[in-house]
């Protein structure tokens, strides 16, 4: 009995220092962030500017993986499946919380087969138009949508992605249906709106506010409770006519459930130093957004707000009756 159970600790202790010494060698080799949307996107977006701080701070090259379909599940199960040893990362935005109550049949647990690492930053998000439809304001365009509601096209990036769950609140607020057309990643959705071939759009300001200070889009509001610094001109939703309506997509970064705990810890530190980058912050501010303070980018403020994301969003889409198989 003496003899095994000194085997028993043996082991563990052979485990323990494996972790250990895994840990301190963390990382030896580059570290790829799963983006589970199309190039291109506010999430590709906000991916890109992280990872590059991030290598300078692991040492390390951080490549950028997009992995669209399936509004993000696609990528975020490749990330849920692959090795826990922190060099396959997510980047994932509100959709990690919704899709637990989206999709019926999930092939991963949103909340338990992932390793928070820390949020990323909160975007507020925009409601923007192909540049010639006819409403001047955001009241005009309440009611042109609801008298041409089966001719007004909406396009978003995919069930679950942050794109539908705005639309899906805008049309609930207005009580209008729109002809929804879903496509792999805001990317392309964007494309089809600058060429005119559907009429609006909800999205982050990642990826709208070049395009509206181009005049190449046309804005009608954001979605936070307050302007952006970035758009001033630009109302909330509140003020201009749908009182109460709120919606800020915020990003988490997640690594495989096991992820050895000094492994998170070093990916932490790697994201705090890239949110405190004067690039990344000025990067950031011209995009309408900024970096979460330090102590919400940390895996114990990931996993509590994900949990209660999860719990706020639950209603709101089974009120919508929109599912995904």
């Amino acid at each position: 009995m003496m003899i095994k159970t000194l085997s028993l600790m043996a082991g563990g202790l052979m485990l323990l220092t494996g972790v250990a010494v895994q840990a301190q060698d963390f990382p030896n080799k580059p570290v790829t962030i799963v983006v589970p949307f199309a190039a291109g996107g506010p999430t590709d977006t906000v991916a890109r500017l992280i990872g590059q701080s991030m290598g300078n701070a692991l040492k390390q090259q951080v490549i950028i993986e997009n992995v669209g379909g399936a509004g993000g599940t696609l990528g975020a199960g490749r990330v849920a499946r692959a090795t826990n040893d922190g060099y396959t990362l997510l980047l994932h935005h509100i959709g990690q919380a919704t899709s637990a109550t989206l999709y019926r049949k999930l092939p991963y647990d949103a909340l338990n087969d992932f390793a928070p690492v820390g949020l990323v930053t909160d975007v507020p998000m925009t409601m923007v138009a192909k540049k010639d439809l006819p409403p001047k304001d955001f009241k005009e365009l309440i009611a042109y949508v609801q008298q041409n509601k089966d001719k007004v096209s909406y396009g978003n990036a995919g069930i679950g992605a942050a794109s539908h769950l705005c639309g899906l609140m805008f049309m609930s607020a207005i009580k209008t249906q729109m002809t929804t057309v879903a496509y792999k990643g805001t990317g392309p959705a964007m494309n089809d709106l600058l060429g005119g071939q559907i009429d609006l759009m909800c999205d982050q300001t990642t990826n709208t506010t070049g395009q509206i200070k181009g005049g190449k889009i046309k804005a009608y509001a954001v979605t936070t409770k307050t302007r952006v610094p970035s758009l001033p001109d630009l109302p909330t939703m509140d003020e201009a006519g749908i009182k109460g309506f709120e919606v800020a997509i915020w990003h988490g970064l997640y690594a495989p459930k096991g992820t050895p705990k000094p492994v998170v810890d070093k990916l932490a530190a790697a994201l705090q130093a890239a949110l405190k980058d004067p690039t990344v912050v000025q990067r950031f501010a011209e995009l309408g957004t900024e970096p979460v303070a330090a102590n919400r980018a940390t895996p114990e403020a990931l996993g509590t707000h994900l949990k209660a994301e999860i719990v706020k969003w639950a209603p709101v889409i089974k009120a919508a009756g929109e599912y995904a198989d």
